[in-house]
């Protein structure tokens, strides 16, 4: 089975329902609840969710937060993941530690609106929109 790791920006376009983004963002979560891929985020994503989903009162945002955990799989994040954050080449530490979030679970794509951001990746890298494009 296909191991996909959602870049924050790609959650967020979900639970905040971000058109355009969202449409084909809803297509990979779909994918998740009919078994045919595996979501993975990393635990960062959560806080920084938590943070942007705010509006919708404590409630809210941890039902919308509920609602993403039953569909993905929350990767790890130790010393050795902020390690390899810091000596990387990523210009951006957020970055760097989904990056080797990712390789620690081993996924098969980064999927994220932003490809630029993981130009050094060794992890395929794509947008939800050239994902789905591959299985056609």
């Amino acid at each position: 089975m296909t191991h996909l790791f959602l870049d924050t920006n790609i959650v967020v376009d979900v639970l905040e329902r971000r058109e355009p983004f969202c449409y084909d963002a809803v297509r990979l979560f779909t994918m998740a609840y009919n078994k045919q891929v595996q979501l993975f985020v990393s635990p960062m994503t959560y806080t920084t969710a938590s943070f942007l989903l705010r509006k919708h009162g404590i409630e809210g945002m941890r039902n919308l937060l509920s609602n993403l955990r039953q569909l993905s799989h929350v990767t790890t994040a130790n010393e050795q993941t902020v390690d390899d954050s810091l000596a990387s080449q990523f210009k951006d530490f957020e970055d760097a530690m989904q990056y080797y979030s990712a390789l620690k679970a081993k996924a098969d794509f980064i999927i994220t609106r932003n490809c630029k951001d993981f130009a050094s990746s060794r992890i395929p890298v794509m947008t939800a929109t050239e994902f789905l494009a591959t299985l056609e």
